[in-house]
């Protein structure tokens, strides 16, 4: 038998950190910790990581189901993926701390190189919407720690400021120094969507996430079939669960990226479905975190290193916050690593828990 607890933890950011949904100072996660047996002599942890305005599950009652969950632990233990379907967040916490547990509740919850502190992951840098001086001081800061693909995020200031941007990025790092991904979060209005992507086009872009917002099917369609821009889907996938549905949405969308949060999506079973169809689809991926403190980007970093998927991996935002859990995880030379050292997990201790 399973025992469960939780607690709420907010997370603050060094500095405002800025999308064109809005500009984040903080954000609120959730810790959850398994116990199982008499004597509870280890315990295992995940975080139920939920996004204020994009989650799937961001309601107003969350807490409320998150206890309802804990005080009813048996019930969705062994199945967490289709017990908590409609919860991907909760779902995702369990599945992580369902693994720690069985892993001695040492956060080694997939043992390979990476964590044994043998090999690094590579991943892209992530430049946050700013004005155009602040945002060009954020990739050179990128570019000279080593970071050969850079993540900007577009859609908040005049479009026209931003190819001005893109033009002085490509005048100091051109295409073979420089992989340029974008991030729009579906800033961008449908019938202009062709237009700017032909635009942006001419600075060599890798891809472009989510340039319209999600749940236009036949218009994103029209744009992955038309876009000079290679196209990647984000938050399209959020809350989409049935096999049938994620087949769907590929095959007709035709995208040709795909970006995997598991946090939101579910947990690992869950990505996996869409990682199936995004092969038999010829479809490219990469796997990225969603703003979790260390404690979710551990187990979705160790996850995602066992995957050997080629590509630059978003796994960078554990050092955004001034309050994280302090872990092994650290990032040099443009690759995330897990290094040998401690966790402290006390903010995790049972007075804290609800």
């Amino acid at each position: 038998m399973f025992k469960a607890k939780y607690i709420k933890h907010t997370l603050k950011f060094k500095e405002p950190s800025g999308t064109s949904r809005g500009v984040m100072v903080e954000k609120d996660t959730y810790f959850i910790t398994l116990e199982e047996g008499e004597n509870r002599r280890r315990t295992g942890i995940g975080e139920c990581n939920v996004l204020k305005g994009l989650s799937n599950d961001d309601r107003v009652h969350y807490e409320d189901k998150l206890k309802e969950v804990c005080k009813d632990i048996n019930a969705y233990v062994f199945n967490p993926h289709k017990e908590l379907e409609a919860w991907p967040s909760i779902s995702f916490g369990i599945e992580t701390a369902v693994l720690d547990l069985e892993h001695k509740g040492k956060k080694i919850l997939f043992p390979s190189s990476f964590t044994e502190g043998k090999a690094g992951i590579p991943i892209n840098g992530l430049v946050w919407m700013a004005d155009a001086a602040k945002m060009k001081q954020q990739l050179q800061d990128k570019f000279q720690a080593g970071f050969k693909c850079i993540k900007l995020k577009v859609g908040n200031n005049l479009f026209e400021d931003e190819l001005k941007l893109l033009g002085e990025i490509r005048k100091l790092y051109p295409p073979d120094k420089l992989e340029i991904r974008l991030d729009a979060n579906g800033a961008f209005k449908t019938a202009e969507a062709l237009k700017k992507m032909e635009l942006l086009s001419e600075f060599h872009i890798h891809s472009i996430e989510q340039p319209i917002r999600q749940g236009q099917w036949s218009a994103m369609a029209y744009l992955c079939k038309n876009s000079p821009v290679p196209i990647a889907l984000d938050e399209e996938l959020i809350g989409i669960h049935p096999y049938r549905d994620k087949s769907m949405l590929a095959t007709y969308i035709k995208p040709s990226y795909l970006i995997f949060k598991p946090s939101l999506l579910g947990g690992f079973e869950a990505t996996r479905e869409w990682i199936q169809i995004a092969d038999a689809n010829n479809i490219g991926w990469w796997v990225t975190s969603a703003l979790e403190s260390n404690i979710g980007l551990n187990a979705i970093s160790q996850w995602t290193y066992t995957l050997n998927n080629k590509q630059y991996q978003g796994l960078g935002t554990g050092q955004l916050y001034t309050n994280n859990i302090l872990s092994p995880l650290v990032v040099k030379d443009a690759k995330l690593w897990y290094k040998t050292g401690d966790w402290d997990t006390s903010l995790l201790e049972p007075k804290n828990l609800n």
